[in-house]
C-alpha cells in the first residue's frame, strides 16, 4: 500500500509538509514573471499610440451618415448636404450586382434629397411639364441642366430615367413594395421609358428591388427593436435594480441562514418551473380548436413577427415538453446527491461566514465591471475609428465592357480623361473608403492588434479580481482565531500585493487565455466565409478544431482560476502555482468533482431562482397583465424584447453577485485541501478550518473541544 502511496504521489506531486511558520497569504514575497510584466507595459503603451493614430485619423461619420457618389455625408451639418439626409439611387436595379458585394457601392450615380420620392414620374413625362420637372430636379445631381434635351440629360446621368415611390429605411430610398390581389408591385405603373427609346417592365425593376432589399425585413425588425428600446429603456433599468436588489438580499440572507436558504431556493426554482409547465398547459389547451392553431412550426416557417409563433398550439407543446424535462432533471439530481448537498451546505456556510467578515467584497465586482467597461469603450471606439480611418476611394463603373473597370479614378479631371472617350458609359463613382499609406495597408493588422489586446486586457482585469478575492477569502481561512488573526483590511491588502508583486503572473494567465481567445475567434471568422464552400472535409476539421479550442479555453480558465488562488496565498509565479494547484486538485479529484460541483450546481440555482423570478415579473407587466402604477407597461412592437433584455441582464446581475461567493467557496475549498494535508489535528499541527467542517469531516484538535 505504502509503494501504491508513493507512486500516486509521485504522479501528482508532493503533498504540501508542515511548516510552523505558515500563517496564511505570505507578506514577505517578491515580484513573479516581470518578463510578462513588462510585456504588458509595452504592449499597453502601443495600444495607446494605435488608439491615437486611429482617432486622429478615423471619422465615425463615415459609419452613421450615407455617402453619396462624391464621397460627402448625407444631412450631416456643416455640409453642403446638410438638410439632405436620405440617399437616393438612379437605378436600384444595379444595386443587385454581383458588383455590390464585391464593392460594396453600387453601380449607379446616388445623391442625396431632402426625402425619398412619393409618386411614379419619369422624366419623359416630367420635362414638358414646369411643375412635375420643379419636383424632378430634387432628385438631379447638382449639375443638372434643363436646357438640355431629355435624351442627353439621362445619357449624362444627370437625372434618374424615373422615379417610384420610395420608403426611407436607413437613411436609404428603397421602393416602396406593395402586395395587390396577391401580386406584389411597386406602384400601379408596368411599364417605363428608359429615355432610350426602350419600353422596359416595371417587373424587372421590381426583380432589382427585391434582390436590393434582401435585408429590408431585418433591417425593419431592428428598428422595431430599436423602437421598443426606446419606449421601454426606463421599465428595464428599474427590472434590472431589482434583480440587484433582490441579490444582494438573497446573500444576505444567505449569510445567517445558509441551510434553510439552500432548500428554500431549491423548492422555489421547482415551484417556478411547475408555473412554467402549468401556463404553457393553459395556453396549449385554451388554442384547441382555434383556427390555424393546429399549423407546425415547419410549415408556417420563419416569421419576422415572433408573436405569431405564440398563436400556435405546437410551440407551448414544445415549451411544455423543455420545461418538464428540466424539472425532471432536477429533481432526479436532488435525489441521487442529497448526501452531497449537506456538504456544499457546509461549504456555502463557511463561504458565508468568510462574506461576512469581508463584506467589501461584495461591492468589488463593481470595480471589476467599471475596469471591463473601460476596456469595451476603449477597445469598440479604437475599432470604429480604424474602420473609418480611410480615405474616399473613387473607381471606374460601367455597364459595358471597359478596359478601366475597377480602377481607381479622380472626379475633378475624369471627364477630361482618355476613360470617357474609350468608355462613354463609364462613371467615375465613391467606392469605398481606403488608401494607398503604409497605414491603409497595415489596418487590418492593427485591428488584428486591437482585438487581441482586449482579450489581453479584458482577461487581466478578471485575473485582477479573482487573486484579490483570493487573498482576502485566504486571510479569513488561515486565521487560526477568526476574526482576530485576520488583517484590517485584507481585501484592500490582497488588492495592493497582486498589484505590486504578480502583475506579471497575471498578465501571463492572461496572456495564454487570450491567445486561444484569438485563435477561436479566426476559426469563428473562416468557419463564416467558409459557410458556402462544398468542401466537407474543411468543414468537418474546422469543426474539430473549434471543439478543440473550445474545450482548450474552458480548461485554461480553470486552470488559471486555481493558479490566481495559489498566487495569492504563496506568492510563487504562474507556472508554480499552476502546478502545484492542478496536483493538489488531482491528489483529491473526487473531492473536487463533487462537492465543487454540487456546489456550482447551487449557485446556479441561486441564479435561476432571481432570474426565473424578475422574468416572471417583467412578462406580467409588459403584457400588462399587471399594473405597478396608475400608467400600464408602454406599448410595445415585440413585448418579449424589453423581457429579454430583463432576464440577461438580470442573469448578469446575479452572476456578479455569485461569482463573489463562487470564489470564496474555491478558495476556501483548496485551502482545506492544504489544511488536511499540511496539519494532523495533533497539538503542533492543528487543523484550521472551522469547528463545523472538523465534524463534517470527523477531524478533531487534539486538547480543543467542537462546537
Amino acid at each position: 500500500m505504502g509503494g501504491q502511496e508513493d507512486n500516486y504521489y509521485g504522479k501528482h506531486g508532493t503533498p504540501q509538509k508542515y511548516d510552523p511558520t505558515f500563517k496564511g497569504p505570505i507578506y514577505d514575497r517578491g515580484c513573479t514573471d516581470i518578463i510578462c510584466c513588462v510585456l504588458l507595459v509595452v504592449a499597453i503603451v502601443g495600444y495607446v499610440v494605435v488608439g491615437v493614430v486611429a482617432w486622429t485619423h478615423g471619422d465615425p461619420r463615415k459609419v452613421i451618415h450615407p455617402t453619396d457618389s462624391r464621397g460627402q455625408f448625407c444631412g450631416q451639418q456643416g455640409t453642403p448636404n446638410e438638410k439632405k439626409p436620405f440617399l437616393f439611387y438612379f437605378d436600384i436595379v444595379k444595386c443587385a450586382s454581383p458588383l455590390v458585394l464585391l464593392e460594396f457601392q453600387c453601380p449607379t450615380t446616388q445623391i442625396c434629397v431632402s426625402k425619398c420620392p412619393d409618386r411614379y414620374l419619369t422624366y419623359l413625362t416630367a420635362h414638358g411639364v414646369p411643375g412635375d420637372l420643379g419636383y424632378y430636379r430634387n432628385f438631379c445631381v447638382p449639375t443638372f441642366d434643363p436646357r438640355k434635351g431629355p435624351i442627353e440629360v439621362l445619357k449624362d446621368r444627370e437625372c434618374p430615367a424615373m422615379l417610384i415611390p420610395s420608403t426611407p429605411l436607413a437613411r436609404r430610398c428603397f421602393p416602396a413594395i406593395q402586395a395587390k390581389k396577391g401580386v406584389i408591385m411597386v406602384g400601379n405603373e408596368t411599364t417605363y421609358d428608359d429615355g432610350r427609346g426602350h419600353r422596359r417592365n416595371v417587373t424587372e425593376l421590381l426583380e432589382g428591388a427585391k434582390k436590393a432589399n434582401v435585408v429590408l425585413e431585418t433591417r425593419q425588425l431592428a428598428m422595431k427593436i430599436f423602437e421598443d428600446y426606446t419606449v421601454s429603456w426606463y421599465w428595464i433599468i428599474i427590472g434590472l435594480v431589482i434583480a440587484m436588489v433582490a441579490s444582494l438580499i438573497f446573500i444576505v440572507l444567505l449569510r445567517f441562514l445558509a441551510g434553510i436558504m439552500v432548500w428554500v431556493m431549491i423548492v422555489m426554482v421547482i415551484l417556478v418551473l411547475g408555473y412554467g409547465i402549468f401556463h404553457c398547459y393553459m395556453e396549449y389547451a385554451k388554442l384547441k380548436g382555434e383556427a390555424g392553431s393546429d399549423v407546425s412550426l415547419v410549415d408556417l416557417g420563419f416569421q419576422t413577427d415572433l408573436r405569431v409563433y405564440l398563436h400556435l398550439r405546437q410551440t407551448w407543446l414544445a415549451f411544455l415538453i423543455i420545461l418538464c424535462v428540466v424539472e425532471l432533471v432536477i429533481v432526479l439530481l436532488l435525489i441521487f446527491l442529497r448526501k452531497r448537498i449537506l456538504i456544499a451546505i457546509a461549504l456555502i456556510k463557511e463561504a458565508s461566514r468568510a462574506v461576512g467578515h469581508v463584506m467589501s467584497s461584495l461591492l468589488f465586482p463593481l470595480c471589476t465591471f467599471f475596469l471591463l467597461c473601460l476596456c469595451i469603450a476603449y477597445w469598440a471606439s479604437t475599432a470604429v475609428f480604424l474602420s473609418t480611418s480611410n480615405e474616399a476611394v473613387y473607381k471606374v463603373f460601367n455597364e459595358s465592357a471597359c478596359p478601366f473597370s475597377g480602377q481607381t479614378c479622380r472626379p475633378e479631371t475624369f471627364n477630361t480623361s482618355n476613360v470617357t472617350k474609350l468608355c462613354p458609359d463609364a462613371q467615375c463613382l465613391f467606392a469605398f473608403y481606403g488608401g494607398e499609406t503604409a497605414y491603409h495597408k497595415y489596418l487590418i493588422v492593427l485591428q488584428f492588434f486591437n482585438v487581441f489586446m482586449f482579450f489581453w486586457l479584458a482577461n487581466f482585469v478578471i485575473a485582477l479580481g479573482q487573486v484579490t478575492l483570493a487573498g482576502a477569502f485566504a486571510s479569513y481561512y488561515w486565521a487560526f482565531k477568526k476574526p482576530d488573526d485576520m488583517p484590517a483590511f485584507p481585501l484592500f491588502s490582497a488588492f495592493g500585493r497582486a498589484l505590486r508583486y504578480h502583475t506579471g503572473s497575471l498578465a501571463f494567465g492572461a496572456l495564454v487565455l487570450a491567445i486561444v481567445q484569438v485563435i477561436r475567434v479566426t476559426l469563428e471568422y473562416l468557419d463564416h466565409r467558409l459557410k458556402a464552400a462544398e468542401n466537407k472535409f474543411a468543414k468537418f476539421l474546422l469543426s474539430c478544431l473549434k471543439c478543440c479550442f473550445w474545450c482548450l479555453e474552458k480548461f485554461i480558465k480553470f486552470l488559471n482560476r486555481n493558479a490566481y488562488i495559489m498566487i495569492a496565498i504563496y506568492g510563487t509565479n504562474f507556472c508554480t502555482s499552476a502546478r502545484n494547484a492542478f496536483f493538489l486538485l488531482m491528489r483529491n479529484i473526487i473531492r473536487v468533482a463533487v462537492l465543487d460541483k454540487v456546489t456550482d450546481f447551487l449557485f446556479f440555482l441561486g441564479k435561476l431562482l432571481i432570474v426565473g423570478s424578475v422574468g416572471i415579473l417583467a412578462f406580467f407587466f409588459f403584457t400588462q397583465r399587471i399594473k405597478l402604477v396608475q400608467d400600464t407597461a408602454p406599448p410595445l412592437n415585440y413585448y418579449w424584447v424589453p423581457i429579454l433584455t430583463v432576464i440577461v441582464g438580470s442573469y448578469l446581475i446575479a452572476h456578479g453577485f455569485f461569482s463573489v461567493y463562487g470564489m470564496c467557496v474555491d478558495t476556501l475549498f483548496l485551502c482545506f485541501l492544504e489544511d488536511l494535508e499540511r496539519n494532523d489535528g495533533s497539538a503542533e499541527k492543528p487543523y484550521f478550518m472551522s469547528p463545523d467542517l472538523r465534524k463534517l469531516l470527523k477531524k478533531t484538535n487534539a486538547g480543543q473541544a467542537d462546537a
